[in-house]
């Protein structure tokens, strides 16, 4: 495993990170599909075995049960000062308590004392803001964020999908105050959806940001779960986000080079997804979300293939430009 610095930190963290939204409740509020505790244990033990150090999971995540299960596992598999553990605060955690959402200065506080018990650690390492809060203004939620900084619950903060010149802003506000920015940006960014290439990978590169992709390859289609003339997996059949997001024309003309260049190399269209995305000098580490422990396996292979300039010209051929989607 290669580990690379998190953007112009010190910190080190490994070339892929596993994402932990697929673990929770089945059938639980907001990702149905998900493996419960005692499924989700070989990953966390694979994924440390493989020398993965970075976690990624989400408050919001079946509200809270994909942090208690990271915790425990984490515990089981690793030492803490080891691993690099992030988690998120802004999106629900309720179906309609008013303040159970958003990024108040209540909410933010509230967050991540609860974030804590149900990871049962002391601070996680990233704090990631998870979509922007219309209801808070700047000002409060960079106050709040810098608080818990400076009580030692968080060690660095980051950010996830928006529009570029709302993260530039925002950093901007926290430098003149004083305050640690933003390290990092985890965004929407695969071979099928490229939009980010126009303006936050350029402004990432450019200020040192270390750039953690979501979907990496594109919630599963690019790995071919949901065939055009075939049957879905359990997941593609009911993950709605991703059949809003990906099945166009252009989509499946895009699939089907992955599949053309897999071939030629002798390896899956999922770590050929993967390769193009850790091509890029500009990503840190791709989120890896798996169901099966074999798609965790593909993803650390994948480390390991090297696509020449002439196929990742062939991949990209195919992209046009889309409509601008993951900032809600």
């Amino acid at each position: 495993m290669e580990y690379v610095r998190l953007g112009k930190t010190g910190l080190k963290v490994s070339r892929l990170c596993l994402g932990c939204m697929s673990f929770g409740t089945p059938g639980g509020p907001t990702h149905p599909w998900v493996l419960p505790e005692e499924e989700a244990q070989p990953f966390f033990r694979t994924a440390v075995e493989s020398g993965i150090n970075f976690f990624d999971t989400a408050n919001h995540y079946n509200f809270g049960d994909s942090e208690t299960i990271t915790g425990r596992a984490l515990k089981r598999y690793a030492k803490r000062d080891e691993i690099v553990l992030a988690t998120k605060v802004g999106l629900r955690m309720s179906e309609d308590r008013p303040n159970d959402r958003g990024l108040s200065r209540k909410h933010i506080f509230d967050q991540i004392d609860q974030s804590l018990t149900r990871l049962d650690m002391d601070y996680v390492d990233l704090l990631y803001v998870h979509r922007l809060d219309p209801d808070t203004e700047f000002d409060e939620m960079l106050e709040a964020l810098e608080a818990v900084i400076q009580a030692g619950k968080v060690r660095y903060i980051a950010a996830s999908s928006m529009w570029a010149w709302q993260f530039a802003k925002l950093r901007e506000m926290q430098k003149a105050r004083g305050h640690q920015p933003f390290v990092a940006m985890q965004n929407f960014y695969n071979l099928a959806y490229r939009e980010e290439e126009r303006e936050m990978m350029p402004y990432c590169a450019s200020e040192g940001v270390g750039v953690v992709p979501w979907s990496p390859i594109a919630r599963g289609f690019l790995a071919g779960n949901r065939p055009k003339d075939g049957q879905a997996t359990k997941r593609a059949a009911t993950d709605k986000m991703a059949q809003g997001y990906f099945g166009s024309a252009q989509d499946y003309a895009i699939l089907a080079r992955v599949e053309k260049v897999a071939a030629k190399l002798g390896v899956s269209p999922a770590q050929v997804a993967y390769a193009w995305v850790l091509s890029k000098p500009f990503v840190t580490a791709p989120i890896v979300g798996a169901t099966k422990l074999g798609q965790l396996e593909e993803a650390v292979a994948s480390l390991d293939v090297k696509l020449d300039a002439a196929s990742i010209r062939l991949l990209e051929a195919a992209y046009k430009p889309r409509e601008v989607a993951g900032h809600t």
